[in-house]
């Protein structure tokens, strides 16, 4: 990978997460929460610089308290927030979750009028991408302005300057007034993208053609169920432009897609399961952290699996990421990479 002054960018969501402090507790009888912080990039983010990588992230946050929290947590954490703006008359998100293992995690978001989705090109000139070896964008990013267009800018001055784009595809259905518009977006995006990561439903979304297929339980936004042909979802991503498709599988593993048809099974690391909300970002985390090591594939998604089997035995996302120290010694653990 070419010499850059900078390891990563990460670009798109950040919120404050409230989550349930009742494990087990139906939403309805949740007693308390804990305040803890989320949003995919600002999670990938997290993770990434506690094992070591050089961190930015590229989100906003409003003129607000909840925006403090979340600029507070991210310095203690070595992410560089040098590039976070305050957007005058926003608010920085909200997230609700209630944890009920193994199977129901619901979601509440609060994104009416979130700062994070008021992005600007300016914002995306400011943080001058092309310095970093990766940007990684997340798909939520691109469902409404100003937001979008500073997503797809973001990624074409990447490209320009030779910076490998990661995708994060990221489906969150309640956010996208059309789910359909959901894949329109992804599907532009993927001529700029290097790598694509998703769980198999994403990449579903990510080419379905009717609404129909999009079905939500438990009010589970971060994990619909999603009907279609998975090995048709892939071909079709593969030919709109990455080079790599990484298939998120939870317990399983993951599975790594290559455009010439070739594909690898990577296993996963079995353990018992408490919320696996962030299971996702902690996985790209430790993809990236590997890929930036100038590891092969396959090990760079031993390493992401490692670092989502570490998160789901945990309550919370970005605040409980594996440090190096934690993730080498729980791998050595379960019979190294």
């Amino acid at each position: 990978m070419e010499k850059k002054e900078f390891d990563l960018i990460t670009f798109g969501r950040s919120s404050i997460d409230l989550y349930s402090q009742n494990i087990g507790a139906d939403f309805i009888d949740i007693k308390g929460f804990d305040a803890l912080v989320g949003g995919s990039p600002l999670n990938i983010a997290v993770g990434a610089s506690r094992l070591g990588v050089n961190a930015t992230l590229l989100t906003a946050v409003g003129n607000d308290k909840v925006g403090d929290f979340i600029i507070n947590f991210l310095k203690k954490q070595k992410v560089n927030t040098e590039f976070i703006p305050r957007i005058p008359g926003a608010r920085s998100s909200a997230v609700v979750l209630g944890i009920e293992p193994p199977d129901k995690f619901p979601l509440v978001f609060y994104r009416d009028n979130a700062a994070d989705s008021q992005l600007t090109i300016d914002h995306v000139i400011a943080a001058d991408i092309s310095k970093y070896r990766i940007l990684e964008m997340s798909g939520t990013a691109l469902n409404i302005e100003p937001t979008r267009s500073a997503a797809f800018y973001a990624t074409e001055i990447a490209v320009e300057n030779n910076v490998d784009v990661i995708l994060d595809i990221d489906f969150r259905a309640d956010q996208w007034k059309d789910v359909r518009s959901f894949g329109l977006m992804i599907r532009a995006l993927l001529p700029r993208v290097k790598i694509a990561i998703g769980t198999e439903e994403e990449i579903l979304a990510a080419t379905l053609q009717s609404a129909d297929q999009v079905s939500i339980q438990h009010q589970q936004i971060s994990a619909p169920k999603i009907t279609g042909d998975l090995d048709v979802s892939i071909k079709k991503i593969l030919n709109s432009g990455p080079e790599i498709l990484i298939v998120k599988k939870g317990a399983k593993g993951a599975a790594v897609y290559y455009k010439d048809g070739k594909h690898e099974e990577v296993a996963g690391f079995p353990v018992e399961i408490l919320n696996v909300l962030g299971a996702g970002d902690a996985f790209a985390s430790g993809f990236i952290y590997g890929y930036l090591r100038g590891w092969d594939l396959y090990k760079s998604c031993r390493m992401g699996n490692a670092s989502g089997a570490w998160v789901v035995q945990k309550q919370g996302c970005a605040n409980d990421m594996p440090y190096y120290e934690e993730a080498m010694e729980f791998i050595k653990s379960k019979g190294g990479l």
